[in-house]
């Protein structure tokens, strides 16, 4: 896989999680109480600063009021539209 599949696919994933929070009447501050980690946590996640595996992905997603299935959806969605 080249850098530049890597690079959409991450900005895919930022706007994936960025819309759903936005989606979910959330502010970052209300998402980092509701996960008990700092605003910090949430804004480096989505500029792509700071990266998720699988099992923090889920928490995250779950917060928002959403499943892990729904989120992987709206992302494949995101990736192709970025080709």
């Amino acid at each position: 896989m080249n850098k530049k599949t890597i690079k959409q696919r991450q900005i895919a994933l930022t706007k994936t999680l960025y819309s759903l929070r936005i989606g979910a009447g959330l502010k970052q501050v209300d998402l980092a109480n509701i996960l008990d980690v700092p605003q910090s946590f949430v804004s480096k996640i989505e500029t792509g600063e700071r990266r998720l595996d699988l099992v923090e992905l889920k928490s995250v997603v779950e917060a928002m009021g959403a499943t892990l299935t729904e989120f992987v959806i709206e992302f494949e969605k995101n990736v192709n539209e970025s080709k």
